[in-house]
């Protein structure tokens, strides 16, 4: 005879309904959910924790507010070509990117404090201090150095086009380096993306000094290093740690540089504006709203994608920005 499950009281013959609620209930995986204060314990049907969200098994998909949000972020990204082209001539490049990255590690910092993990983000840093150092330096402080110097010639357009191309050296460099593979496929769109890419800007780069033409690219490289790095040496760890950690090192490392070459004269409001708009918006808020979609898109759309995606359409408002605000010509 089969046994029963028996709930507080006798299980009728045939299961009562109390039994077969405790069986639906036992069974049932937990819907996904977002949190800000801590990592919930795994749970039965849960795929992993990441940073902010629980994921489930299931494919997400991204709803008509996630997509908007996407829209804002690539706005935010866009508008920070504009932002260094007017403040990086009073600010200069070392003080400029320092005031950015400081900014950007206060927000990141701060969400860590809010979801409960900054003493685990801080043992990260302490165990992996070299890896989190030298994708701090490829990751940000040196491109951000570069591009802040090419757009001292470039103009804001220009630069944010060039810029949409560090998924095109990351795929040559994992292929080069961790012999990820290459379908005919991914060479014809790696093919495409660069020669998009020249068409758009080989009259633009030429027509100004050849030296910020060809150091923009490089910083564009810095990208494609780092990001195989990163694959590399830091995977598994959490993306916003990674994230906090290596701006934080990116801060230290130009610190110093910023303040040998903080610029002597008075510095206007124009350009303290600008600092504001790009340490704020366009590196803060930005990376706030960047990781809400990471926990959003789940581990199937993970940072590196969900970033090719946006790369893929912040050069569209960094020509509007430059067209509307500074009237750079649109050709």
């Amino acid at each position: 005879m089969r046994p029963r499950l028996r709930c507080g009281r006798k299980a009728k013959p045939g299961g009562s309904r109390d039994v077969r609620d405790e069986r639906r209930i036992a069974s049932r995986a937990p819907a996904p959910h977002l949190s800000f204060h801590g990592a919930p314990k795994r749970r039965p049907g849960v795929r992993r924790y990441d940073g902010f969200a629980i994921y489930s098994d299931k494919k997400p998909a991204m709803n008509p507010v996630n997509l908007a949000q996407l829209f804002v972020l690539a706005a935010l990204w866009g508008g920070s070509f504009l932002f260094i082209r007017v403040g990086v001539t009073d600010c200069g490049v070392a003080p400029l990117m320092a005031l950015r990255v400081g900014i950007g590690a206060l927000f990141l910092l701060t969400m860590l404090v809010l979801r409960g993990t900054l003493a685990e983000a801080l043992a990260t840093m302490r165990r992996r201090a070299w890896p989190l150092l030298v994708v701090g330096i490829l990751n940000l402080a040196a491109p951000f150095c570069l591009c802040a110097y090419a757009e001292l010639t470039l103009s804001a357009g220009v630069t944010s086009v060039i810029n949409a191309t560090p998924p095109l050296w990351g795929a040559l460099i994992a292929f080069l380096r961790l012999n990820d593979r290459l379908t005919r496929m991914r060479v014809a769109r790696l093919a495409i993306g660069f020669a998009g890419v020249l068409a758009l800007v080989w009259d633009q780069m030429f027509a100004h000094d050849a030296g910020a033409a060809h150091i923009f690219p490089a910083a564009t490289l810095c990208y494609g290093i780092a990001a195989s790095y990163t694959k590399k040496h830091l995977t598994g760890v959490d993306s916003l740690t990674v994230a906090a950690d290596t701006m934080s090192a990116a801060t230290l490392v130009l610190a110093p540089f910023a303040l040998v070459w903080w610029p002597g004269g008075a510095v206007s409001m124009q350009a303290w504006g600008a600092v504001l708009g790009l340490g704020v918006a366009c590196t803060g808020v930005a990376y706030m709203l960047f990781f809400h979609l990471i926990a959003v898109a789940g581990p199937t759309r993970d940072h590196r994608h969900l970033r090719d995606s946006d790369l893929r359409h912040f050069p569209i408002f960094g020509i509007l920005w430059g067209a509307l605000f500074l009237a750079e010509r649109v050709r």
